[in-house]
């Protein structure tokens, strides 16, 4: 640590004429093959060529619920759109988002059927304001006593 009272750790210090660093990311090779959905969340990307866990660690899997199938569903959507922001002309990959853009929206019509809105417009069509109702989602259950 510098002994200077003038020093800040937050911005360091260079030499005069320190040379400029260049970082380098490689192109994606292509879109296939690729995690199914739940294993994707759970390993934080949809293509096994980029899956590099952080000191070897891994997620657990996300529960089978349908809170987790949405999650999955949609992180696999998340994932192919960025993918094709770098890659627009894979027909392949835009048929394969196209699908997994029809399984979200039925995926958020089940959930919202089932267990409640997940986003304000879900309730398009509902006879009653219900975007507080307890419990959310991520609460866990309890059994009450009579």
């Amino acid at each position: 640590m510098d002994s200077n009272p003038d020093y800040d750790y937050k911005f360091g210090s260079l030499p005069a004429r320190a040379p400029l660093a260049s970082a380098f990311v490689p192109m994606q090779d292509a879109a296939v093959p690729q995690y199914e959905p739940q294993k994707a969340i759970a390993r934080g990307t949809l293509f096994p060529g980029l899956d590099l866990p952080f000191m070897g660690m891994v997620n657990d899997p996300l529960p089978e619920t349908p809170l987790g199938e949405l999650m999955a569903i949609d992180f696999v959507a998340d994932e192919l759109s960025l993918y094709l922001d770098t890659h627009k002309d894979d027909k392949e990959a835009f048929e394969v988002y196209q699908s997994v853009l029809a399984l979200s929206r039925e995926a958020h019509k089940r959930y919202a059927a089932d267990c409640g809105p997940i986003t304000k417009s879900d309730m398009l069509g509902m006879k009653k304001y219900a975007w507080l109702n307890d419990p959310w989602p991520w609460e866990k259950r309890a059994e009450k006593e009579a």
